[in-house]
């Protein structure tokens, strides 16, 4: 079965290249990259519409009936389509109804953090199959590589997943994982500067591996699983042990010139009063959880913050004037320079205090004379975020539209 969700990308894999843009030089395509493209583009406009018809995708692709048929046609017999009825009340045949099959491809994310190791397999249509996470600080590359297997055969059966139809694993973690500093890094956890992760999961894993960055993962999984068609232009916000960001423009992630955009959390915090901080010693779980710890309250780690007893919450209310502090006029740059519909927050925080967050940075804007106000709000993933982001990758690579399908790379 996977051979035949393999037939969706005859051309050139596209691999790391799935963000290319025309730049420095021009790019043709050929027939092979452009039908690879329509289908693509077909599948995703199946995919937001359930219940679409072959009419209804013309017009939305400006493809002909023709074309669209043909392409529906094998969307269906390699088992990514399925129709699920007859769009009645109209003139003639009543139209057959589509929509993605969930069955017809899967994939597996992985998210490797200094706080936690979590899992996730994902269908088609988006569903977290299955999903697992083990609490542990700064875990080490033996550490990772005992987790996925002890978990993975496990997950696969949970989640009713074909293996024939896993088309590949994203693995998302932060960038210089083993030496931005972090309270309580171990001396060993360097050896992640030297380490090639995909290399160290080979064996373990026998479908193509893809590697991100974890905040860029999330922000490419709320542009095509979440928040993205109603906010096509976001800044996103992953709070996890560190701070992350990812930038996001008419629902294409930018990556910058040397593929650091979005390093929101090692912007320099000249408002904390300690030379060198940057944004990420104060906003970041790992910041919560020292100031927890030094005023009598320590937890065990991110899962434990939901059940935080009143006593704490003098800390939390601290914590989370500092953070709109640190945060305000950053994301007052983000606003200014880049005009973004909203700015997202997600990470491992528990939602209420994501939303508080939310409404006071919201509060604080209010108070600024801007020409523009994006909506600040929770994603729609937001705690697994970089994980299911990371299973997304092998379906941005092998089946969802991107500017990359149509460049003809020069020789």
């Amino acid at each position: 079965m996977l051979a035949k969700a393999e037939a969706l990308s005859e051309g050139p894999a596209i691999g790391d290249g799935r963000d290319a843009r025309l730049s420095r030089s021009l790019s043709g395509t050929n027939l092979a990259r452009a039908g690879d493209y329509n289908m693509r583009a077909v599948l995703q406009a199946i995919r937001l519409s359930p219940g679409t018809t072959r009419v209804d995708i013309a017009r939305q692709t400006g493809l002909t009936a023709a074309t669209i048929a043909n392409i529906t046609g094998r969307l269906s017999e390699i088992g990514l389509v399925r129709v699920i009825g007859r769009k009645l009340g109209g003139r003639g045949q009543p139209a057959l109804q589509l929509t993605v099959d969930p069955e017809g491809a899967f994939a597996i994310g992985i998210n490797i953090d200094r706080d936690h190791l979590s899992l996730v397999t994902l269908d088609l249509a988006g569903a977290v199959r299955s999903s697992v996470t083990r609490e542990i600080a700064f875990a080490l590359p033996e550490d990772v590589l005992r987790f996925v297997a002890d978990e993975l055969d496990a997950a696969i059966v949970a989640g009713g997943l074909d293996r024939e139809r896993i088309l590949g694993v994203g693995i998302a973690l932060p960038d210089e994982l083993g030496s931005i500093a972090i309270p309580g890094r171990p001396a060993g956890y360097h050896i992640w500067s030297k380490t090639d992760i995909a290399h160290l999961l080979t064996d373990l894993l026998p479908w193509p591996i893809h590697c991100d960055n974890d905040a860029a993962a999330a922000a490419l999984g709320e542009a095509e699983y979440g928040t993205g068609f109603d906010n096509p232009s976001f800044f996103y916000l992953l709070i996890s042990a560190g701070l992350g960001g990812g930038l996001v423009i008419d629902r294409r992630y930018h990556r910058g010139a040397t593929n650091r955009s979005g390093e929101i959390g090692l912007m320099p915090d000249p408002g904390a009063g300690r030379p060198g901080a940057c944004i990420q010693d104060t906003v970041s779980v790992s910041a919560l959880l020292d100031r927890l710890a030094s005023g009598g309250h320590p937890v065990a780690g991110a899962e434990a913050l939901a059940d935080l007893s009143e006593a704490a919450a003098p800390i939390i209310d601290d914590w989370l004037a500092a953070s709109v502090r640190a945060l305000t006029a950053p994301l007052i740059a983000v606003t200014c320079l880049l005009d973004p519909n909203a700015v997202l927050i997600g990470g491992r925080l528990p939602m209420p205090l994501i939303e508080r967050l939310a409404a006071e940075l919201t509060t604080a804007f209010a108070t600024m004379e801007l020409t523009a106000r994006p909506t600040i709000m929770p994603t729609a993933m937001a705690r697994d975020a970089p994980a299911i982001g990371a299973a997304i990758l092998p379906f941005l690579d092998r089946l969802l539209p991107s500017d990359a399908i149509l460049i003809q790379a020069g020789r």
